[in-house]
């Protein structure tokens, strides 16, 4: 039906940047607000931010300034640019995916999805 493909995490050093790309694959018609999440060993999965279908976005407050996201509605795709990295930007990063409306093969359905995940690590 429809799937989230997570990729571009990796080991970087702090101060580095990163930029994460999050594919969604299916009979998609409209995807209403990607975003991404994050959580770090031992702590709840929090938000890092989100975009609309007319780009509109939300930044956590500590992250705004550091992580870019934006999306190409035509493949699908969001992304997340990570730049001045820091030890604590360590984590599992998850792509979602809200209100996608898609073909199911014999009718339209609507639902809400997340990727697979993708480790970030920051070094000091």
């Amino acid at each position: 039906q429809v799937q989230l493909v997570e990729s571009g995490g990796g080991l970087v050093q702090a101060g580095g940047s990163l930029r994460l790309s999050c594919v969604a694959s299916g009979s998609i018609l409209r995807i209403n607000t990607m975003g991404w999440y994050r959580q770090a060993p031992g702590k709840q999965r929090e938000l890092v931010a989100t975009i609309s279908t007319g780009s509109n976005t939300n930044y956590a407050d500590s992250l705004k300034g550091r992580f870019t996201i934006s999306r190409d509605n035509a493949k699908n795709t969001v992304y997340l640019q990570m730049n001045s990295l820091k030890p604590e930007d360590t984590a599992v990063y998850y792509c979602n995916a809200a209100g996608v409306r898609y073909w199911s093969g014999s009718s339209f359905d609507l639902g809400d999805y997340w990727g697979q995940g993708t480790q970030v690590t920051v070094s000091s």
